[in-house]
C-alpha cells in the first residue's frame, strides 16, 4: 500500500532520506520541504568559496529542486517552511516565502531533518554591529564574500576555534587579511586533548593569526569595529565571523511535544523514531549515543547524518535495521596541517569516569628514505581491557588514512594490541613496512602485557617538584631541543656500561626524544633490578605541550614601515632561495651569506621545509642575529634576518617562548669532535649533516677519521703494490663509490639514494665534505690506521690534516659536543 511520506529539511539527511525512499518503493508519495533556496549543497565546502580555494559557486550546489524532481520522482518544494506539526492529525502546516500561501499537508510518516542552528550569544552591542556573520548556509557564504569584496577588508575576526571557525579563519588568511581568532576555551578543536591541539596553536601562529585562548567577547562597540573581551583588552576589526558553535534546530520538535535530550536534541531510539507515533527524526537535530561511552551525546557530522537518512527510509520499508551510536570520527585542514580523531578525547573519558591508558608516537608518513616523509603525532587511547576508545593525529601527510584505519577497528570491535596484527598495503611512497597504526598496536601490546610502566607528559612538572630521578637517554647533540630539568644524561648507547651510576632505592624515569630509545632503556634498566618508567611520547610531546602562544601585534602599514627601519640597511635586502634543501641545508645557506653581509644589512629566505622555521629561530638566537620576521607564504616559510642585535627589534611579538631551560645550552667550551669510523654512505652523509650544522652554529669542528672512516676522504686512486693494493681492491676508491649500511643490493641502493638526493637538491657527498670544509671544519686523518691500510696523503683531499689520537684528545679537550660514528 502507498504511503505519503513528508520530510522537513534537505541538504545531508533529508536528501538522502527522500532520494533512498524513491528507490526503495515507486509507489510512495515523498515531500520534501526545504525553507531556503537550495535544497542540496556542501555545507563543509562553504569555507573553501569565500577563501577562494573553490572557484566555482556552482560546485557547492548538489542537486537542484528540478533535477530531484525529475530524476526522483519527488514533489520537492524551496522557499516552504514548515511552521507547525500537529502529531495528532498527522499533518504539517508550510508557509510559501514567494507567495505567501499557507496551506496543511498530512503525512503517513514524517520525518525531521532542520539540522542545527548557530550558537547566537547575548552579547552588548550585537544588534547594532553592522559587520558580524555565521556561516551556515549558500546565503551567509554570499554575504560574507559580498561585504568582504564591497567594504575593503584588511582585518577579520573569527570567535569560536571549531572546526568552521578554524577554516575561516584559513581562508581569510589565504585572502590577505589579518585574522585574530578568540577562544574562551584554552584550546582550539575540542575533539583534541591539549598536547594535540599545542601542535596546531604553533601552526596557527607561524601564519601570523593572532590566537587569544581562554577569553570571550564581553561586548560589540562602534557598531562592531570594536570589540571589548572578557579579561577587558579591546580588539579593532573590520568584520566578524562567529562560529561558536551550534545547537539541534528543534523548535518545531518542542512545539509539538516531542522528547527532547543532549542539549535538546530530539530522541530517538535505534530505530530513528522519535516519542511520537510515525514521527522519525535525523541528523544535526538529533541526540545520539556516544558509541563509546553509552552515554546521550550531540555530534553534529555529515557522515551521521547521510547514513541515518538511508537507515531510516530502509526502516520506513520494513528492512531491518538500526543506529546504534556515533563514534565522531572527523577530520579538518588546518593550513599545511591535517587534523583528525575519532572516539573520545581524554577530556571526556574522565567526564564519563572511564579508566584508560594513553600512547603517543610520531612515526613518518612513509619510509623515511623516500623523499617527501613527514612526521605524524599519533596518540591513541584504550580501556585496561585494551577496548580502544580514541585516537588522534596530527601531521601533513596520511593522517586521516590512520584514522580511518583505527576508526574502522574500533567499529568492528578491535583491540588496541589487535592493531599490530592489521594488515595494510605498503610501498615506500605511502607507509612502512611496520605502518603507524601496527606501532601503536606493538606499543599497546607492551603496556596491556606490563612489559614497560610510562608516565605522561603531564605528571612531569609534579615529579620535578618532588625531586624525582629523571634519566635522558639521548645523545648530547641533541640536548640544544630542550631537556627536563635536573635530568641526568646517559646516551643510550653508554646506559649498559654505566649502570653503576643510578639509584636503585628510587623509580628511574626514563626519557628520549619521541620514546623509542626510552622503551629500549626501560628494558634494559628492569631486567637489571631498577624501578623504571618511560616518558610516553618521548620529550618531543612534553615539548609540544608547553608550547607558548606568540601574540601578534597588527600594526598600521606606517607603524610597520617604521619598524622595518628600525635597523639602519647598508644596502639592499638580500633574498634567497634556499627551497628543496633538506636540513641543515637552509641554515647552511644562510650561514655562508650572512658572514658577506654588513651590521644590519637584512636577508629575506624562503624554505619549502617547515622545521627552517623553528631552526632559523633557534639559529638567531644563539648566534648573535636579530630575527625580524618568520611566517609561511604560499606554502613556504619566509624568514627575513638582519644581521646583529637590535633592542627596538626584540619586541614580544618575535621573542622565542621560554621554557624554563629550552633550547639553550649553556656551556664555557664550543667546540665539537666526531670520531668516523665507518666507511658507509649513510654514516658519512649523517656525520657531515651533523658537522656542517654545528660548524653553521659556531662550533669549532674537529673530524677524526680512521680504519673505515677514511675512505670518506677520498679523492682519486694512485697506483699501489702488495698488501696496500689487496686494501685498495676491498676499499671504495673515493668518497662518491662508498656502501649503504644496509640494503645495498651490490650498489643499487647507493645508487637509489644518490639518485634521490640529486632529485630533492640534496649535495652529494664530495660536495658536502667541500662545503663543511668551506664552513672550516678540521678534518684529520689517523695515521696509524693509514699506515696499517696502505693509505697514501695523495688520495684524500688537499685539504686533509693528519695526525693521531693526541691531535684528537687535544681538540676534544676544548669541545662540549662528542660524537662517534
Amino acid at each position: 500500500m502507498a504511503k505519503k511520506i513528508v520530510i522537513i529539511g534537505g541538504v545531508a539527511g533529508g536528501a538522502t532520506a527522500a532520494t533512498r525512499l524513491r528507490r526503495l518503493s515507486e509507489e510512495d508519495e515523498i515531500v520534501l520541504f526545504e525553507k531556503g533556496e537550495y535544497i542540496s549543497f556542501a555545507n563543509c565546502g562553504l569555507p573553501y568559496h569565500v577563501g577562494g580555494v573553490i572557484k566555482e559557486r556552482e560546485n557547492l550546489l548538489l542537486q537542484t529542486v528540478d533535477g530531484m524532481n525529475q530524476q526522483y520522482g519527488l514533489d520537492v518544494r524551496n522557499f516552504s517552511e514548515v511552521t507547525e506539526i500537529d502529531p495528532q492529525g498527522k499533518n504539517v502546516t508550510v508557509v510559501n516565502h514567494q507567495t505567501g500561501e499557507r496551506y496543511v499537508e498530512y503525512y503517513d510518516k514524517l520525518i525531521i531533518s532542520t539540522g542545527a542552528k548557530a550558537i547566537v550569544p547575548s552579547i552588548d552591542g550585537l544588534e547594532q554591529s553592522e559587520n558580524v556573520f555565521s556561516l551556515r548556509n549558500i546565503s551567509d557564504m554570499d554575504q560574507i564574500k559580498a561585504y568582504i569584496a564591497e567594504n575593503n577588508i584588511r582585518r577579520a575576526t573569527v570567535v569560536g576555534g571549531g572546526f568552521i571557525g578554524l577554516e575561516m579563519m584559513e581562508n581569510l588568511v589565504e585572502l590577505g587579511i589579518q585574522v585574530q581568532l578568540i577562544e574562551m576555551a584554552p584550546q582550539v578543536m575540542p575533539t583534541l586533548d591539549i598536547e594535540m591541539a599545542q601542535m596546531v596553536h604553533s601552526q596557527i601562529n607561524i601564519h601570523g593569526v593572532n590566537l587569544i585562548l581562554g577569553d570571550g567577547v564581553k561586548e560589540f562597540r562602534k557598531k562592531g569595529k570594536e570589540i571589548l573581551l572578557t579579561s577587558g583588552k579591546t580588539l579593532q576589526t573590520d568584520m566578524t565571523i562567529l562560529s561558536i558553535g551550534v545547537l539541534p534546530e528543534n523548535t518545531l520538535a518542542k512545539s509539538a511535544g516531542l522528547e527532547l535530550g543532549f542539549k535538546g536534541g530530539i530522541k530517538v531510539n535505534q530505530q530513528m523514531q522519535t516519542s511520537m507515533p510515525d514521527i522519525f527524526a535525523i541528523g544535526d537535530a538529533i541526540e545520539v549515543v556516544d558509541l563509546v561511552s553509552g552515554k546521550p551525546t550531540h555530534i553534529p557530522l555529515a557522515w551521521p547524518a547521510n547514513r541515518q537518512g538511508r537507515l531510516v527510509a530502509d526502516i520506513i520499508n520494513g528492512i531491518d535495521a538500526s543506529y546504534i551510536g556515533t563514534q565522531g570520527t572527523a577530520v579538518a585542514k588546518v593550513f599545511e596541517l591535517t587534523v583528525a580523531s575519532t572516539g573520545n578525547s581524554e577530556r571526556v573519558l574522565k567526564q564519563a569516569g572511564i579508566d584508560y591508558e594513553v600512547i603517543h608516537i610520531h612515526p613518518n608518513s612513509h619510509a623515511g628514505y623516500y623523499p617527501g616523509a613527514s612526521p605524524i603525532a599519533l596518540k591513541l587511547l584504550f580501556g585496561k581491557d585494551g577496548k580502544i576508545l580514541g585516537a588522534q593525529a596530527v601531521g601533513t601527510e596520511g593522517v586521516e588514512k590512520r584514522i580511518d584505519v583505527i576508526a574502522t577497528a574500533m567499529r568492528f570491535g578491535a583491540s588496541a594490541d589487535q592493531l599490530a596484527s592489521i594488515e595494510l598495503s605498503y610501498a615506500p611512497p605511502y607507509s612502512s613496512a611496520k605502518d603507524p597504526v601496527n606501532m601503536l598496536g606493538y606499543t599497546a601490546d607492551n603496556i596491556l602485557s606490563g612489559r614497560v610502566a610510562t608516565f605522561q607528559w603531564s605528571q612531569v612538572d609534579d615529579l620535578v617538584s618532588k625531586n624525582a630521578f629523571f634519566l635522558d637517554v639521548r645523545e648530547e647533540f641533541e640536548l640544544a631541543t630542550g631537556t627536563i630539568e635536573s635530568s641526568r644524561q646517559i646516551p643510550l648507547n653508554q646506559l649498559r656500561h654505566r649502570l653503576e651510576e643510578l639509584p636503585k632505592d628510587q623509580t628511574i624515569y626514563v626519557f628520549c626524544q619521541v620514546g623509542l630509545r626510552g622503551y629500549n632503556a626501560a628494558r634494559l634498566l628492569s631486567q637489571a633490578g631498577f624501578g623504571v618508567k618511560n616518558l610516553d611520547g618521548g620529550y618531543k610531546t612534553y615539548k609540544a605541550a608547553k608550547y607558548q602562544l606568540k601574540p601578534m601585534l597588527f600594526e598600521s602599514s606606517n607603524q610597520m614601515t617604521d619598524m622595518d627601519a628600525v635597523m639602519e640597511e647598508p644596502s639592499e635586502t638580500i633574498r634567497l632561495d634556499a627551497c628543496g634543501l633538506q636540513c641543515p641545508g637552509p641554515i647552511l645557506k644562510v650561514r655562508e651569506n650572512i658572514d658577506k653581509m654588513s651590521i644590519g644589512q637584512k636577508m629575506k629566505v624562503e624554505a619549502s621545509d617547515f622545521g627552517f622555521s623553528a631552526d632559523i629561530e633557534a639559529w638567531c638566537q644563539n648566534t648573535g642575529n636579530t630575527l625580524v620576521s618568520n611566517k609561511i607564504e604560499n606554502g613556504r616559510v619566509v624568514a627575513t634576518i638582519a644581521k646583529g642585535k637590535s633592542a627596538h627589534l626584540e619586541t614580544e611579538t618575535m621573542k622565542i617562548p621560554s621554557l624554563g631551560q629550552e633550547g639553550v645550552l649553556q656551556e664555557t667550551k664550543n667546540g665539537a669532535t666526531m670520531v668516523v669510523f665507518s666507511g658507509d654512505l649513510d654514516k658519512a652523509l649523517a656525520s657531515m649533516i651533523i658537522a656542517s650544522g654545528a660548524a653553521a652554529y659556531g662550533k669549532k669542528v674537529t673530524m677524526f677519521f680512521t680504519f673505515w672512516g677514511i675512505s670518506i676522504l677520498k679523492k682519486q686512486k694512485v697506483k699501489k703494490f702488495g698488501l696496500a693494493k689487496l686494501f685498495d681492491i676491498m676499499l671504495p676508491s673515493k668518497a662518491d663509490n662508498l656502501p649503504l649500511s644496509q640494503m645495498n643490493m651490490g650498489g643499487m641502493g647507493a645508487a637509489m639514494i644518490k639518485h634521490i638526493m640529486k632529485e630533492k637538491k640534496v649535495d652529494s657527498l664530495p660536495d658536502m665534505i667541500e662545503r663543511a670544509h668551506q664552513l672550516g671544519v678540521k678534518f684529520v686523518a689517523c695515521t696509524m690506521s693509514m699506515d696499517l691500510m696502505g693509505i697514501e696523503k695523495d688520495e684524500l683531499f688537499d685539504f686533509v690534516e693528519y695526525g693521531g689520537v693526541a691531535t684528537f684528545i687535544g681538540d676534544s679537550e676544548q669541545a662540549n659536543m662528542q660524537l662517534f660514528i
